[in-house]
Formats: C-alpha cells, structure tokens, sequence
C-alpha cells in the first residue's frame, strides 16, 4: 500500500498563501487577527495597523479571553 504525500511544497506554498489572504481579507472587513509571531508572541493586529502583544485567558467569556500586555512597536526603516 502506497502512502500519500499531501504535504509536499505546492501545499505548503497553499497553505501559506490561503492563510495570508484570509489575513487580509479579514483586516479589511474591519476585524482583528491574532497570530503567533516570528518570536512566539501571540499577536493582536488591529484593521488600523496596530499591533498588540496578548495572552490568552482560558476560562474567561470570549469578550474577556485576550489580555492586552502591550503594543508592539515596528522600527522605521
């Protein structure tokens, strides 16, 4: 019996992108995205741009479940 190889570098590359257009399309429609940055950090982005470093509160209503730690500053290039 053959095993299947779904995850080869197209999918990947798939995936990559489906993930970055929900992303935008989400932020466009005026709602924030939370992901896991590049240091580990779970992130808030907000549809103006602003970046919020949080932490998930298990437990807690869904309108409570995120703790704002404080916003995460770009450096000008």
């Amino acid at each position: 019996m053959s095993s299947a190889h779904v995850l080869t570098e197209e999918f990947a590359q798939a995936a990559i992108t489906a993930g970055l257009r929900a992303r935008q399309n989400a932020l466009a429609a005026g709602h924030p995205v939370v992901f896991v940055d590049d240091w580990g950090r779970y992130v808030e982005e907000l549809p103006d741009g602003t970046r919020l470093a949080v932490r998930f509160r298990p437990g807690t209503p869904r309108e409570s479940h995120l703790e704002i730690l404080g916003e995460i500053f770009t450096p000008v290039k």
